[in-house]
């Protein structure tokens, strides 16, 4: 454990997010159905970055419905709304056919990167990860 958190610890310091110690792990499935909503509503990756702020830096408990509610409107997103979703699961079926694809492929890991065979697990730098898509033939662009 200590080696995934001085990873974590790492990747946190080069992206310029906090992260706190913690002693306690909560389950992130509702987090995931909700990501689903934001990104329908191009807040995904705001969204996302609130949940690892939350859970990381202030170790709340994104298993709760109120908290995520919570990280939904600190980004602008409706709170009605993001309630509803989590309460009718609205996004579950999206979230169990992540689960499927992942056993499938034999991840159990969040988060696993995957290019063609090759496999990156865990918080990752951006040095690793433009390795792996160096290595798979992806080519630098200039937007």
């Amino acid at each position: 454990m200590e080696k995934i958190r001085a990873r974590l610890r790492e990747t946190a310091a080069d992206l310029g997010l906090s992260f706190e110690e913690r002693d306690k792990t909560y389950n992130s499935r509702l987090a995931q159905e909700l990501g689903y909503w934001a990104a329908s509503k191009d807040k995904g990756e705001a969204f996302h970055r609130e949940v690892f702020r939350a859970y990381f830096a202030e170790g709340k408990n994104i298993a709760q419905v109120s908290v995520l509610v919570d990280l939904a409107d600190a980004i602008g997103l409706p709170r009605e709304e993001a309630q509803t979703v989590l309460t009718t699961r609205a996004f579950r079926a999206s979230v169990d056919a992540d689960w499927a694809l992942s056993r499938t492929k034999g991840i159990t890991a969040v988060p696993t990167f995957v290019m063609n065979h090759d496999t990156l697990v865990g918080a990752q730098s951006y040095g690793e990860l433009k390795r792996l898509v160096e290595a798979n033939g992806v080519k630098e662009r200039t937007i």
